[in-house]
């Protein structure tokens, strides 16, 4: 018995160490990954290109189908989407119960839902869905985008609550858009277009540098033509007044 007894004693450290190992695994293992949207930010009043990433959290079952409802209360009147290579995409618009002025225009209006189908992402995956949409509103600070993901085993993931300030992150929390103030001397387009600006700038500087570089080539070349003439001319002359000169020498 007294064997027994410390046998059984000298196991129980052994099996604390089994369990203890097993919660620290537990706690060391990363929380899930949610659909997002990337990238995290973007300039009030800009149009922007936006991605929604959506991850595959199963080990058995692949997402097949996403579906993301755009805000009402800021809604955007351009909304287009990017081809996803083996999905399809349906952009759902509904009637605004207040019109939006864009650009002088009055828009009754707009895309509330975007749907991405007939595609397949497989455990240990992701893929990202983009779409070009503005106006971005002025008056807000961010954009809440409510997200299913539904998998192949007819589970749907509600991706659909909303952050709080101060609060922890929920536990399905939904897709924000920050929106943050314009960059001085932003023009509400993104870095491309004043890039693109400067760009025409430089070819349009360095067309003109060419242009003078040839025309003062060409004035060159024309000089030096000149030159060689005269050269040509006055040696010519030279050596016609040799020979008469040495043909009276040969006579006299």
């Amino acid at each position: 018995m007294n064997a027994m007894r410390l046998r059984r004693l000298r196991r129980l450290p052994m099996m604390g160490g089994i369990a203890a190992g097993a919660l620290v695994v537990l706690a060391a293992t990363p929380a899930f990954a949610h659909v997002s949207v990337q990238p995290g930010q973007a300039e009030q009043g800009s149009y922007s290109t936006i991605a929604f990433k959506v991850p595959n959290e199963k080990d058995d079952a692949s997402t097949v189908k996403l579906e993301v409802t755009l805000p009402t209360d800021h809604p955007l009147a351009s909304v287009m989407a990017q081809p996803v290579p083996g999905w399809d995409v349906k952009l759902t618009k509904t009637k605004l119960a207040k019109p939006v002025e864009v650009h002088g225009e009055k828009i009754s209006e707009a895309v509330t839902k975007v749907t991405w189908t007939g595609g397949k992402i497989e455990p240990g995956t992701f893929q990202q869905f983009p779409l070009s949409v503005g106006e971005l509103p002025e008056d807000a600070d961010q954009l809440v985008f409510k997200a299913l993901q539904t998998y192949d085993d007819k589970e749907v993931v509600r991706w659909i609550e909303a952050p709080k300030d101060g609060a922890p992150e929920p536990e399905n929390p939904a897709p924000v858009l920050k929106l943050v103030k314009p960059a001085e001397g932003s023009d509400g387009h993104g870095s491309a277009a004043s890039g693109g600006t400067d760009s025409a700038a430089q070819n349009a500087k360095a067309e003109k540098t060419e242009e003078t570089a040839s025309d003062s080539s060409g004035d060159s070349s024309d000089t030096t033509a000149r030159v060689l003439g005269i050269v040509g001319i006055v040696i010519g002359i030279a050596g016609v007044a040799f020979g008469v000169l040495a043909g009276r020498r040969r006579n006299a």
